[in-house]
């Protein structure tokens, strides 16, 4: 009864304080993440499977009735005072009844509701399994299909006629038109199953049927068909999926972050398991069947993968004079537009046998787990041999293996994971998370990679791009007196011991980031932030007659100032100022960007504006200031030398069942009348891109 009691005072709470905010479930505000936990945004690339791991968490939310520590973990949302209060309140007073319950769990304040809203739910699934599955997938609300055309409108050098060389020979030139086509369709239910498929065709490539070339119209098709709790089966995969179990270095597919604003809940992986792969990169993930089966506290999962890849083949003689097929290089860039890229298509074929053992404790406040992952290429791979890549990988198989734990004692989180490859190399991650107040958190990280650790599907924390030659430390802060102050820092000290591309000799270095965030009311956010990063780096790649490498110390100094204004339910602006330093070989060189955002919230219509003045002395201080895009896109322009870009995207939902994107971005540049490399290369200072797409959901 008191319980009942408490929810009702809470809706009217809510009620009173709350009567003109809206709040709707079915959307994720990317932007507001992107900016906490991606301090220094990068390019497009690395965002693109961090969105996918973030849809996967929105298209299956957490129970929170059901949840356990480490699953409230994986949404990097909660710091682990807010968990244990979370689980201290339900021992308390037992299950939620509703949503609104969470204002009452000490150290959930409205802005942390609203963040960890489209990640939760309470929804049961009851008398679903009852059902045929066939009905199920038929009447399932949550379906959809996306179409999405964009392109540069400017004529790039590559879909120009071809030059005759010297030689008589033409030149390269893309056979394909400039239009970027890509379609998804998915049905899904959280916890019950999944089903679709993702194709897309890349600007320059040729929309042909060519079973020679391995060209079937879109040049890349992803698909999956999974179940979930069918019984004692916890999930099972069919066609492309993923796994990231312990800290990343054996399975790291996922929602992994590293450093950023969010300085404490990133350094931690959560063992998420299996899940569809969805996206458009055309590697990470594997293609085959996954299962996970629950025995008690005991989780088994087994992977077995056989899947084409883009590289080089070429041949060579061994000792015997014999002709032999080798490996001389993957391409991970996924694009096929050239005679050369399309030679490269599907050369390989990658097979993996892999498994994961994993225990739970009743309590759920211990996790131990064992990885294993055996991969074979259909030849050897044997590298272009350089100085600073000999301890890289070599051969046609790798195995890893490693333990890994996680162990939750109050207001402590304490994880790590030490692994092992067929070279003997090894990798191990150390660290803990931890509430020391209710106003500080504190987060500690250490790791270490040797030089020849190899991993294919590793993403653990680290400096580098890969977990390997690197050793570190990383300590966070974040400290909130109140809900209108926060603080958050971060330093890492990290060390390379062996040498690295266009650092050829072993070096070291740091980074730090502080950013302050004030907001005096529900409408204004300001932030400022600044980071400094040092490194060693080659001051020349040029070697002279006896000569050798010498490093120097590149320094980057980078600022941002940002506001964030809700005029009013309908408008908004968001102002920025960023800008940059970069120091290297007593050279000084600076960058800065300001923008001005407008958009506007009409419920079936939305409109998003920007406008931006750049200007930077090299490509060392270009500038990355995330875009709105169409849904599950990204926008993460460079912007380097002078000029301006501005784009404008509107939303329309016709009704509920489909939906309308149109977005027109342009970037003009004032100190250059040709922008852009070889075949990308435009003739004039102008470079325009647009976007269309459609959103038709059915049994709406």
């Amino acid at each position: 009864m008191k319980k009942w009691i408490l929810i009702g005072i809470l809706l009217v709470l809510v009620s009173l304080k709350l009567p003109a905010q809206t709040y709707r479930k079915g959307e994720i505000n990317i932007e507001a993440f992107i900016e906490e936990l991606f301090a220094m945004q990068q390019g497009e690339e690395e965002f693109e499977d961090m969105y996918e791991s973030l849809l996967q968490l929105f298209l299956n939310p957490i129970h929170l009735n059901k949840t356990t520590p480490e699953e409230l973990k994986s949404i990097f949302i909660l710091n682990p005072y807010q968990i244990n209060s979370f689980f201290t309140y339900k021992e308390s007073f037992g299950q939620l009844i509703s949503i609104y319950e969470l204002q009452a769990i000490p150290g959930f304040d409205m802005e942390t509701i609203y963040k960890i809203l489209p990640f939760v739910t309470l929804s049961e699934n009851e008398g679903l399994s009852n059902r045929p599955l066939i009905k199920r997938i038929t009447t399932e609300r949550d379906a959809y299909f996306i179409f999405r055309q964009n392109r540069v409108w400017e004529t790039r050098r590559g879909f120009t006629p071809p030059d005759t060389l010297s030689n008589g020979r033409l030149t390269s030139r893309y056979l394909g038109d400039p239009n970027n086509l890509y379609a998804r369709f998915r049905i899904q239910h959280s916890k019950d199953f999944s089903l679709g498929f993702t194709i897309d065709k890349d600007p320059g490539e040729e929309f042909v049927w060519d079973p020679d070339t391995k060209r079937y119209g879109f040049n890349f098709l992803s698909y999956h068909f999974a179940l979930y709790n069918q019984k004692k089966w916890k999930a099972i995969m069919l066609g492309d999926f993923q796994a990231q179990f312990g800290q990343g270095l054996v399975y790291g597919a996922g929602f992994s972050v590293g450093k950023g604003a969010e300085t404490i809940t990133t350094v931690r992986r959560s063992s998420i398991g299996l899940r569809p792969y969805t996206g458009a990169m055309e590697f990470g993930f594997f293609r085959g069947i996954g299962a996970s089966y629950q025995s008690g506290n005991w989780t088994t999962t087994i992977i077995a993968s056989h899947a084409p890849r883009d590289g080089r083949v070429t041949a060579t003689l061994d000792t015997l004079e014999r002709q032999e097929l080798i490996i001389s290089s993957l391409q991970l860039s996924g694009l096929h537009r050239t005679p050369t890229e399309i030679a490269y298509k599907d050369q390989i074929r990658e097979s993996n046998l892999g498994g994961n053992l994993q225990f739970n404790s009743i309590n759920k406040t211990f996790q131990f787990g064992l990885n294993s992952l055996l991969t074979r290429f259909s030849q050897p791979f044997i590298r272009n041999p350089q100085v600073y890549n000999q301890f890289e990988f070599s051969g046609q198989e790798n195995h890893i293996h490693s333990l890994y734990f996680s162990y939750n004692l109050h207001n402590y989180f304490f994880f790590g994971e030490s692994a092992i490859s067929k070279s003997g190399g090894m990798g191990s991650t150390l660290g803990m998370m931890s509430s020391l107040s209710k106003q500080l958190d504190l987060a500690i990280l250490w790791r270490k990679f040797d030089r020849n650790f190899h991993t294919f599907y590793g993403n653990a924390f680290s400096e580098n791009t890969r977990p390997i030659n690197e050793e570190g430390v990383y300590i966070g802060l974040n400290f909130k007196p109140s809900i209108r102050y926060n603080w958050s820092f971060y330093y890492d000290q990290f060390k390379f011991p062996w040498l690295k591309f266009r650092t050829y000799a072993p070096s070291e270095g740091y980074e730090w980031l502080s950013r302050f965030t004030y907001r005096p009311s529900k409408a204004v956010l300001l932030f400022a932030q600044f980071r400094e990063e040092s490194k060693g780096r080659n001051i020349s790649e040029m070697l002279g007659p006896q000569s050798t490498y010498q490093l120097a110390v590149g320094k980057k100094w980078n600022y941002v100032i940002n506001l964030d204004y809700r005029i009013n339910a309908s408008w908004s602006i968001k102002s920025r100022v960023m800008g940059s330093r970069f120091d290297f070989n007593r050279q000084i060189s600076k960058g800065y960007a300001i923008s001005q955002d407008l958009n506007a919230d009409f419920q079936k219509w939305r409109i998003s504006s920007r406008f931006v003045l750049f200007d930077t002395d090299d490509f060392d201080n270009r500038q990355y200031i995330y875009e709105r895009n169409v849904l599950w896109a990204f926008s993460i322009p460079a912007l380097h030398g002078q000029g301006m870009r501005y784009y404008l995207l509107g939303q329309y939902r016709v009704n509920p069942k489909l939906t309308l994107w149109a977005r027109f971005g342009r970037t003009i540049y004032t100190d250059r009348e040709q922008i852009g490399s070889g075949l990308q290369t435009i003739d004039g200072n102008t470079q325009t891109e647009t976007t269309f797409q459609l959103r038709y959901q059915f049994n709406r």
